[in-house]
């Protein structure tokens, strides 16, 4: 077998064998449609409810604030056009930042097309909003404020409580999209005071196809797409069982092994960023370093292409990223780094690379050593 180092784990991760064995009855054995009376059905109907409780109790939520969809995206586009959309007569101003995820960005795009108003933050050059540029945006007819968790690209956490607070004290709902953030930091949203917050599954060891959207109970918003009566009628369609079954395992894991893993990727994450910034001094490590994701490492390398760097890595079998996966395959600098003050030179030699659970200091010192012998800094 060739050699995989897997350094990549912000775009997605390999589903946990545990999770898998849990997952793999509802493909052949309990296959039944939850909506069916008969015990196929109501047996799936349990496990779903059974799941739901799970990823209610490793959030701080109850179980009827959780709805299933089928990723962060879909996640995010119904809680922003959810939001927007039962509260309108109350106002058609919403606020985010420059730095969201596409999911994100685009449904505002969205929005603003259908009349709303969108208020765009900008970041510092950690990429962290400016509260006082939050409480100042806000006006009489501002109906939500969506502020991600932590970024995908840079790893910088933002001040989340803090956002949840100015939103409470001035009537508006507060959205995080948590997708990078669970299984990496811990999260309670009534103690935070979160409104709503989208998940991804296969973001912490989970399968692809299946997020979340937590909605505190008594937030006013609709679905976004017709069918049937499925998640409370808020997000129409069959059930994805396995998926779902497999998101709640992943999470309880996630959250049972929360100190033990992330121990080792912050050192692991550590020693990487030391080793680099020892190669040349004119690298520069993206994003905040104390508030930050502990597996993200976005590194800026002088007088290199970042996409070839990564084809050469490829080569010897280290998988990494330019940047989102979302956004792979773009010409365009990434905007996340240029809003944090990057020049267009600076973004070209971007490489991210995500620690996860597996990874290794050998891997490490081998990476090291190919980018040593690759860029003879």
């Amino acid at each position: 077998m060739e050699r995989c180092i897997y350094l990549d784990h912000g775009a997605t991760t390999r589903v946990d064998e545990r999770v898998l064995n849990k997952m793999l009855p509802y493909f052949s054995i309990n296959y039944g449609n939850p909506s069916s009376m008969y015990f196929l059905g109501r047996r799936n109907k349990r496990a779903i409810e059974e799941a739901r409780n799970d990823v209610a109790c490793n959030i701080g939520a109850k179980q009827k604030e959780i709805y299933f969809t089928s990723c962060g995206s879909e996640s995010d586009n119904l809680a922003l056009k959810g939001v927007a959309y039962a509260n309108q007569y109350k106002g058609k101003h919403i606020i985010t930042s420059k730095i969201e995820h596409p999911a994100i960005l685009n449904t505002c795009n969205t929005l603003e097309k259908q009349g709303f108003e969108i208020t765009y933050l900008n970041v510092d050059k950690n990429g962290l909003i400016k509260l006082e540029e939050l409480n100042n945006s806000i006006r009489t007819d501002t109906i939500l404020i969506s502020v991600m968790f932590a970024n995908n690209e840079i790893g910088t956490i933002e001040p989340i409580e803090q956002i949840a607070n100015i939103a409470k004290m001035n009537n508006v709902y507060f959205h995080t999209d948590a997708v990078q953030a669970i299984g990496n930091v811990r999260i309670d949203v009534q103690k935070m005071g979160i409104d709503l917050l989208s998940m991804s599954a296969h973001k912490f060891y989970g399968p692809k196809g299946v997020g979340a959207l937590y909605v505190k109970d008594g937030v006013n918003f609709e679905r976004i797409q017709d069918g049937g009566h499925q998640e409370k009628g808020k997000r129409s369609g069959t059930e994805n069982v396995a998926g779902i079954v497999g998101l709640a395992e992943a999470i309880k894991y996630a959250y049972r092994e929360f100190e033990f893993h992330n121990k080792n990727i912050i050192g692991l994450r550590n020693y990487f960023i030391n080793r680099l910034m020892k190669m040349n001094s004119d690298i520069k490590i993206n994003g905040d370093l104390e508030k930050r994701l502990p597996g993200n490492i976005n590194v800026s390398f002088p007088n290199v292409d970042g996409g070839e760097l990564l084809l050469k890595l490829d080569e010897y079998g280290i998988c990494a990223s330019a940047g989102s996966a979302c956004s792979t395959g773009e010409s365009k600098p990434s905007y996340v780094l240029t809003s944090i003050g990057l020049t267009k030179e600076e973004t070209q030699g971007t490489l991210r690379f995500t620690l996860g659970k597996e990874n290794t200091k050998n891997e490490i010192d081998f990476v090291m050593k190919i980018l040593e012998n690759t860029l003879k800094l």
